[in-house]
């Protein structure tokens, strides 16, 4: 098959959509090498770099009106490139597809992430939410199948867009495989040092925002005094002075904030953790709930939305807005070895379905049967 990507997340994006398609043409590189790979971005100066180079094409804006202005191409100029390549699909991996596909032999598939915009629309700026809306709507309206990284996002889909359910497909998302590499004790020693990592402690990874409710996890550590520190990963925003606040008013201790943790160590950091909290609000996958299964890592997520998909029979939920819920969880896990030891193998078990060989071959399916 000759298959095309908007691969402007995947080359620029270093958070979760570039995570998401980076790992996943990784995925295609290395199980179905016999395909071509084009890889369509409006820029090439900069980009990240992944496996594979061998294994694509890039193609970026040839003409003089492409190269001076990039995001036109992106949505409309594209196309010219993607019929002369002779794509016989094009897939769109983080919600929108180009303006001019429709009327050509070319199959268009769109991947949507979530609909958090529309759930929380207070969370955003409307002009950015009405942007993100319109792609999206297009999208899912033009596309010949549309992939929901889970039921939950699925749901939302036909909610808020009106698409038809039997258009849809639910794939869910792999990790990054680094996290299925055991470090050795030498490996562990050095990240434990470099980063004045205690020998036990509870870990939050995730940006510093509202949705993902840090200061509910702030005051079940307050409530429950679990006697090791909490390690806090992730991305400040404005929410990050009123969970600052907080912890200062309050003089909460063992609080820690880590920041430029390499890519390369923040699976070793999941591995020596002792429980991994998540009490994001809402999310469309959850994927550092898988990072901590693969890791060996018991969790403590939140109830209702993607998480129950995400976490599996394992893991312990809790009502995110219910601080002394969370901290009953932490007790629970903190004190009592054998269930930690149980979460452990009954999480890795459950993410055994997320592995990149059968993520991809879920695609592939879709895809051939498209052609066909």
């Amino acid at each position: 098959m000759i298959i095309g990507f908007d691969a402007k997340r995947a080359f620029y994006n270093r958070s979760g959509l570039g995570n998401y398609s980076r790992n996943l043409l990784n995925s295609f590189f290395r199980f179905y090498p016999e395909n071509k790979y084009l890889l369509y971005s409006p820029g090439s100066k900069n980009r990240i770099e992944f496996a594979g180079k061998e294994n694509y094409t890039l193609r970026t804006p040839s003409g003089i009106t492409g190269k001076l202005f990039p995001s036109y191409w992106r949505t409309k100029g594209v196309r010219t490139d993607i019929l002369k390549d002779g794509a016989e699909i094009y897939h769109g991996l983080s919600s929108e597809l180009p303006l001019s596909l429709e009327g050509t032999n070319v199959n268009t598939f769109v991947t949507v992430h979530d609909l958090i915009y529309m759930r929380y629309p207070h969370l955003y700026k409307y002009a950015d939410r009405n942007i993100y809306f319109r792609k999206t709507i297009y999208a899912c309206r033009k596309a010949d199948r549309v992939i929901a990284i889970s039921e939950q996002t699925k749901e939302d889909i036909i909610h808020y867009t009106g698409t038809g359910q039997k258009k849809i497909a639910v794939i869910y998302q792999d990790c990054n495989p680094d996290f299925y590499n055991i470090p050795d004790e030498k490996k562990k020693e050095e990240v434990r040092q470099k980063y004045s990592l205690p020998r036990n402690y509870l870990l939050y990874v995730g940006t510093i925002e509202e949705r993902k409710n840090l200061l509910s996890l702030v005051k079940a550590v307050e409530i429950s005094k679990p006697g090791i520190p909490l390690v806090v990963i992730g991305k400040k925003t404005i929410y990050y002075k009123k969970v600052h606040d907080y912890i200062r008013n309050k003089s909460i201790p063992g609080i820690i904030f880590l920041e430029n943790v390499s890519n390369e160590h923040l699976p070793v950091i999941y591995r020596l953790s002792s429980c991994f909290i998540y009490p994001s609000v809402f999310e469309g996958f959850g994927i550092p709930v898988i990072e901590a299964l693969v890791s060996g890592t018991p969790v403590i997520t939140s109830k209702g939305s993607c998480f129950r998909e995400a976490g599996g029979p394992g893991s312990i939920y809790t009502d995110p807005h219910c601080p002394e819920e969370i901290a009953e969880a932490i007790s629970d896990v903190t004190g009592d070895n054998d269930k930690a030891k149980k979460m452990v193998i009954d999480g890795y078990e459950h993410v055994k379905k997320f592995r990149a060989d059968i993520i991809a071959g879920q695609y592939m399916e879709l895809y051939r049967s498209i052609l066909q």
